[in-house]
């Protein structure tokens, strides 16, 4: 006969994961952190320069993805490429919003970090690729 025992784990009613990921969520947005990360978003959808030098990277990659897929693009053009997307990532507002994401994603680690400690189980593990 197998005897089957209870863990120590208590087992919550889905209403109840919810309602505290609901709250975690509402605690996350109020961070200082994410505040940032909005203001400097919504920046940045308006900064016409940005967008402008976002489209001249993506109009250029998409004109070489057949050769890039290939690893068969010139010098020059990987330069160009090159260029264009630095010219891109050293835009004001889209440094800015890197600088927020990455602030952001610090808190998010400290988290992830406090869940798994408390858990006694990696919370990254646990949740797979792409979470945090």
């Amino acid at each position: 006969m197998i005897r089957e025992e209870i863990n120590d784990i208590e087992i919550s009613p889905p209403s109840v994961v919810h309602q505290a990921v609901r709250d975690f969520a509402a605690a996350l947005v109020e961070t200082p952190q994410f505040k940032v990360l909005e203001q400097v978003s919504e920046t940045l959808r308006r900064d016409e320069r940005a967008l402008r030098a976002m489209q001249a990277y993506q109009v250029k990659q998409q004109s070489l993805q057949a050769l890039l897929m290939l690893n068969a693009v010139s010098v020059e053009e990987q330069a160009e490429l090159e260029r264009l997307r630095q010219a891109f990532l050293n835009e004001p507002s889209v440094l800015a919003y890197y600088q927020a994401q990455g602030e952001l994603t610090k808190v998010c680690q400290v988290v992830t970090d406090l869940l798994s400690k408390h858990l006694g189980l990696s919370f990254v593990a646990a949740c797979g690729p792409g979470c945090c």
